[in-house]
């Protein structure tokens, strides 16, 4: 605690009451004692984010990138535009932090990624330890969904637990436990898009296998039944516009795919029990693949635990993801700070 003061992130207000031994001081975070850089990367783009040290955002930008490029030109160019952001934004104050939210199954202990798809390159690079090296501070790295899942969080601190899924080109999703992440025993707690389903078919996944609800629910499943019926459509967002225009095959797909994660969801949600489960990503933006998710926990799932449930789309348009990672980074410095 005494660092903390000393370099100003916290500042002391008084005292309160005495209950029997010496007086607790009162402390006071100070948000201009640095701030936070945070950015959620997908495919195609990069979301940034900058924020102060109570976790708040305070400028946010999109940013075209490719991580099919690999990890070393996709590091190199966040730092650009990092960089770029701080300058735009005037922020001159010490950069204290860095959280990454990656597309793909991360292992946060070791600071890598484990075994992704449709990222090349990525598999055990030291994400971690490289964004540290390139910005110069603490880094931390995590699977997408799961600060998705914080932020939604952050929307409902009455909750004591929540799944949020995030449904786009791939299928992820986080589970946050009285305000916390639950990551499971190697970080991969929420990784659905591998768990196979009954009915899926026997179409070859990414990871070897056939089955699995990432080939018959993600969006990149969508844009491969599309194009094999003779659709020119390469990305979900294209999808997405023509079912919202009444086409018979894309409504058709999306309604589908809703109803395999329903599926998907109903012995995870049987399991944990919790009081709300989230639907963000790109497939949630249309109401008939929500109602299809939640048809099928309704119908999939034991009343006792749907009596209550909550089973809505996630909140704060597209900022949500910066949000937890924001959030997670200042409870992280500030945590190690006071030890």
């Amino acid at each position: 605690m005494h660092d903390l003061l000393a370099e100003g992130v916290l500042s002391e207000e008084g005292q309160a009451d005495s209950t029997g031994g010496r007086p607790a001081k009162i402390l006071r975070l100070l948000a201009p004692a640095g701030h936070l850089l945070v950015a959620e990367l997908g495919g195609t783009h990069a979301r940034l984010g900058l924020a102060d040290l109570t976790g708040k955002l305070l400028a946010t930008v999109e940013r075209p990138i490719n991580i099919e490029d690999g990890p070393d030109a996709v590091f190199d160019t966040l730092t650009e535009y990092f960089g770029d952001l701080e300058a735009d934004y005037g922020h001159t104050s010490a950069r204290r932090g860095v959280c990454v939210g990656l597309p793909g199954p991360v292992d946060v202990a070791k600071g890598r990624v484990e075994t992704p798809s449709r990222m090349p390159g990525w598999n055990h690079y030291p994400a971690g330890r490289q964004l540290r090296d390139r910005l110069g501070t603490h880094a931390l790295i995590e699977n997408d969904a799961n600060l998705l899942a914080l932020g939604q969080d952050s929307l409902h601190p009455g909750l004591s637990s929540s799944i949020t899924v995030k449904a786009g080109t791939g299928i992820g999703a986080g589970l946050v436990i009285g305000g916390a992440l639950h990551h499971g025993a190697t970080g991969m707690a929420g990784d659905l898009s591998h768990a196979r389903l009954p009915d899926a078919g026997d179409i070859l996944c990414a990871c070897g296998n056939t089955g699995c609800l990432e080939t018959v629910a993600s969006g990149a499943a969508l844009v491969r039944e599309m194009r094999a019926t003779g659709y020119d459509v390469t990305s979900l967002s294209e999808i997405i516009e023509l079912a919202n225009n009444g086409d018979g095959l894309a409504t058709s797909l999306v309604r589908g795919a809703g109803r395999h994660l329903g599926e998907m969801l109903c012995p995870i949600v049987g399991f944990t029990n919790p009081q709300a489960v989230y639907l963000g990503g790109l497939l949630s933006t249309l109401e008939l693949f929500v109602a299809s998710v939640r048809s099928q926990l309704y119908d999939g799932s034991h009343p006792a635990v749907t009596k209550n449930l909550i089973i809505d789309r996630t909140g704060e348009g597209p900022d949500l993801a910066l949000i937890g990672g924001a959030r997670l980074l200042a409870q992280t410095i500030l945590a190690e700070s006071a030890r």
